[in-house]
């Protein structure tokens, strides 16, 4: 959805304060919309926006792309090669919290590509095919991630701290399964549900991170060079089945495809601010050339405890406890938090 001012001058994060109920409305409703044409002059105006229809905003804890502060609570979006497109993703959803809502700045557009193409996660939803949703609704989905490696992150700037207590402290707290190897490398792995159904809405949702993080997403030319200096057990982020199993090339066919069929885009303005139901719809970024500013803010965490909670409410059932199985159908599904 598209939001417009009729009159010159209005100030973005002024008129949000006065609407806040019908944004909220809007984006219940659309999972995304673009506000053009108001005045956000700078970060600080962003900022102002965010918290006119926010509770809370949120830090970038356990990294996994390249990111810049700017200011306050705000970062630059990721900070890949220009060359290089981004995969639609749902942010942290491999986390056991995540922002509620994503918000996008355009200060600079580039001069060619660099869209933030999205996704209605619902939509790819329904497009999969029964027998895969309910395998991954049972199965859930593994993470795997390596840090210190050649490649990739290393732990300290994915923590945010250069103390191991400290990351073992929140890998306990936060479900992740963590180990130390030669040469300073961290290894974790986390199994997480795969379909999340909005707390206000009640619609169901393909949430996770199952086919960015799998390396056959990855540009065929960096994937090969990962796999032929690394192997897959070394990989900086690879997926599975929750129960460790691999994901068959033909499912995650499918999962790309469904993705591609749903996925939406528009060139960026300057001034331009998106605003994204994070459980509704998936975000990317397309390769671009010239000078690209865009910032990002995130706000109003909601962990699968929360989820859990909520569905349990929804639908009358008794809490699933930590570790249990997912119910196949969606309709009787608790949330999971942590390993199995």
């Amino acid at each position: 959805m598209v939001v417009q001012p009729s009159s010159e001058g209005l100030h973005l994060g002024g008129w949000a304060a006065h609407n806040r109920n019908l944004i909220e409305d809007y984006i219940a409703k659309h999972g995304a919309i673009l506000f053009r044409g108001f005045r956000v002059g700078d970060v600080t105006d962003f900022e102002w926006f965010i918290t006119s229809v926010s509770t809370e905003m949120l830090e970038y804890k356990e990294r996994s792309s390249p990111r810049t502060q700017v200011s306050g609570k705000i970062y630059t979006s990721t900070e890949y090669s220009a060359s290089q497109s981004i995969f639609p993703h749902n942010e942290n959803s491999y986390q056991l919290t995540w922002p509620t809502r994503i918000f996008f700045f355009c200060i600079v557009p580039a001069s060619e590509g660099g869209e933030t193409p999205i996704v209605d996660t619902r939509k790819v939803y329904q497009r999969l095919s029964p027998e895969l949703r309910e395998r991954f609704i049972r199965k859930q989905v593994k993470y795997v991630r390596n840090y210190g490696v050649e490649f990739g992150l290393h732990w300290s700037s994915v923590f945010q701290t250069g103390d191991k207590r400290v990351v073992e402290d929140y890998c306990r707290e936060h479900g992740l399964r963590c180990e130390w190897r030669d040469g300073d490398q961290l290894r974790t792995e986390a199994i997480r549900p795969a379909v999340v159904q909005h707390p206000r809405t009640g619609d169901w949702s393909w949430f996770n991170h199952a086919t960015f993080f799998h390396y056959s997403t990855l540009d065929p030319l960096m994937r090969d060079a990962l796999l032929s200096e690394l192997g897959e057990e070394n990989l900086p982020n690879n997926t599975y089945y929750g129960d460790g199993t691999p994901i068959e090339s033909k499912v995650l066919e499918e999962l790309r495809s469904a993705y591609r069929a749903e996925t939406v885009s528009f060139p960026w303005q300057t001034g331009d601010v998106l605003m994204l139901d994070n459980l509704l719809v998936a975000h990317s970024r397309t390769a671009y050339s010239g000078a690209r500013k865009v910032v990002i803010g995130m706000a109003d965490p909601l962990s699968w405890h929360d989820v859990q909670k909520s569905q349990t409410e929804r639908n009358g059932l008794d809490e699933c406890e930590p570790g249990s199985k997912i119910p196949q159908s969606p309709q009787t599904a608790c949330a999971v938090n942590g390993n199995n």
